[in-house]
């Protein structure tokens, strides 16, 4: 009985084997620490919903994409982020209560009700800057 135990969780792959894992070289923030205020990131932002909309997220919340909230790979959850698109100048604030996004070369995902607001329902992913507001 044991030994079928043991192969049965042999076989599994680790998370870095997994199609699409990427590893994150960016700071990890231990549970309690802060963002500091002012920090910029920029790059690539996109928008994740419909197949989430009401699963549990990283922070353990319930995913809303009518919420303006987003996915970092590592800044701290509750992180609160001014948004600007670079090639048309519209912001959102949102907050962290996600990891990722997995697509190389992108810095957030954000909800469905946030990447509207930015547009991002009409090009699917854009440039932007955020700030850590709180």
């Amino acid at each position: 009985m044991v030994s079928l135990l043991l192969a049965g969780c042999a076989g599994k792959a680790s998370i870095s084997a997994r199609k699409g894992f990427v590893r994150n070289p960016e700071k990890h923030y231990a549970s309690k620490e802060k963002a500091e205020v002012g920090t910029k990131i920029t790059g690539q932002a996109s928008y994740y919903g419909p197949g989430f909309d009401g699963k549990k997220t990283a922070s353990g919340e319930i995913f809303d994409q009518d919420d303006m909230t987003c996915a970092h790979k590592s800044l701290p959850f509750g992180t609160k982020l001014k948004v600007v698109r670079k090639d048309n100048g519209k912001s959102v604030v949102v907050r962290v209560n996600d990891r990722g996004p997995y697509v190389d070369g992108r810095i957030l995902d954000l909800s469905v009700a946030a990447g509207k607001k930015l547009g991002l329902d009409k090009v699917g992913h854009a440039e932007v800057v955020a700030t850590v507001i709180d």
